[in-house]
């Protein structure tokens, strides 16, 4: 199997078994054998068609008679496949991008005619290419929507957050290839340790800029067979997940939960900060990812977690009252994970209206498990207000017991008096993350 067959099979998983980018092509991958090189075109065929959807059916609309929803599946991406290359990766010759999207159609579609409608619609774009249509610029929404491939809603959201030279370095942010930053086992490694074992697997490795003890990696290959991953030295993590963790002001020997823990990258974090000390207890709805955090607290030699199925919404009977501090990484929009998981943008915003109410129910729950003078650590990897502030707020508002607190996080970030704040990428350079910290009062 080809890079470019493995990318048009799982972006029409997408559409039809409403797979995830990720996680589907990975399996597709490693299903098929493809090395290294193979992998890494697949994944920025799919990733590139998914980050510029809207702007790559913009300009085949103008090239097409059929609308292209009308289009069977296959069709339709493959076409998607062969301008994503013709616009983006330069170094792929036009006519090679339009004969391999024409294959893939004849092989894959059930129209025996598809074959030759793709290539007459791509050949006239190849033809073109330095005369595309121009966007429609009436009104600046609609023209940053088109050309970053983001629904105009979301626009909207971010641009009253946002001046206007910030909004559009977001949006440009968010279609670009993200970098593989990993967390060092600081309870059995050092940072030296990890960067030498690393790089005698062919890994490039840089110190993060203003976090310590977080790598940032190139030429990575499959992780996973890496003697750093084997001998559990690292964990994958983005810097703003970690700084999730430092917020909360961990201290060691305390009494940890992870409420909405699964992959476990919180508890990893909280075991590092605490030196593997204490206990952090935990937890996910699902069955099947007690086991995947399990596999994670090993591979590291953590000892100091136990996991537990529990619902975050649910009261648990012996646990009122205490835990010294509890993390409520709550389920969210996720839109400010848009690099890694393209696709997301595309989600329908009123799939999302109720999630508000799921978070707080969640943090009113969970607040019962925090000590007197304990803390309460929120926290979503979204960028939309109603989601991060409004519940925060909401919160306060009905928990009287609990307060904001400042605290304080690596620079460029420094001292959050206010008690929450807002990772914005584009300033930042991590994923978009909200942290709000909640001190409860002591008798």
């Amino acid at each position: 199997m080809s890079a470019r067959e493995a990318a048009l099979l799982t972006l029409a998983a997408m559409e039809h078994q409403k797979a995830w980018s990720n996680g589907h092509l990975k399996k597709v991958i490693q299903t098929q054998g493809l090395d290294r090189r193979d992998a890494a075109l697949a994944t920025r065929l799919c990733f590139g068609v998914l980050q510029n959807r809207m702007l790559l059916d913009f300009y085949l609309q103008q090239y097409a008679s059929m609308k292209l929803e009308k289009m069977e599946s296959k069709v339709r991406n493959g076409l998607r496949l062969g301008l994503y290359q013709m616009l983006f990766l330069t170094k792929i010759p036009p006519n090679a991008a339009v004969s391999e999207a024409v294959e893939l159609t004849k092989k894959h579609c059930k129209n025996p005619r598809a074959g030759g409608m793709v290539n007459g619609i791509l050949r006239n774009l190849a033809r073109h290419l330095d005369q595309l249509p121009t966007l429609p610029r009436t009104d600046r929404t609609g023209y940053l929507s088109l050309l970053y491939s983001h629904p105009r809603w979301l626009v909207e959201e971010w641009g009253a957050q946002l001046p206007p030279e910030e909004l559009e370095a977001l949006l440009h942010w968010d279609n670009g290839e993200p970098p593989v930053t990993v967390q060092v086992n600081t309870c059995r490694f050092s940072a030296g340790q990890v960067q030498q074992a690393l790089e005698e697997d062919g890994v490039t490795v840089a110190a993060h800029p203003w976090l310590p003890d977080c790598l940032v990696l190139t030429a990575t290959g499959d992780l996973t067979r890496t003697r750093a991953w084997g001998e559990g030295m690292i964990y994958p993590q983005d810097p703003a997940a970690r700084l999730a963790v430092l917020a909360a002001g961990l201290i060691p020997d305390s009494r940890v939960l992870d409420a909405c823990a699964a992959p476990g990258g919180k508890s990893f974090a909280a075991a590092m900060v605490m030196g593997d000390t204490g206990e952090i207890v935990s937890c996910d709805l699902h069955p099947h990812k007690k086991a995947l955090i399990q596999a994670g607290a090993d591979r590291l030699g953590l000892h100091s977690i136990s996991v537990q199925v529990a619902d975050a919404k649910k009261p648990k009977k012996g646990w009122e009252g205490t835990f010294d501090a509890v993390l409520a990484d709550v389920p969210c929009s996720g839109l400010g994970v848009i690099r890694k998981k393209p696709e997301i943008r595309y989600k329908d915003p009123k799939e999302l209206e109720g999630l508000p109410q799921v978070q707080g129910e969640i943090l009113d729950n969970v607040c019962r498990y925090v000590k007197p003078g304990g803390v309460l650590l929120y926290s979503t990897c979204t960028l939309r207000p109603g989601e991060n502030e409004e519940v925060a707020k909401a919160f306060l508002a009905r928990h009287k017991d609990f307060a904001p607190e400042a605290f304080s996080l690596p620079a460029p970030l420094g001292r959050v008096e206010a008690g929450e704040v807002t990772l914005w990428p584009q300033r930042l350079e991590t994923d978009g993350f909200f942290l709000a910290k909640f001190r409860k009062e002591a008798p």
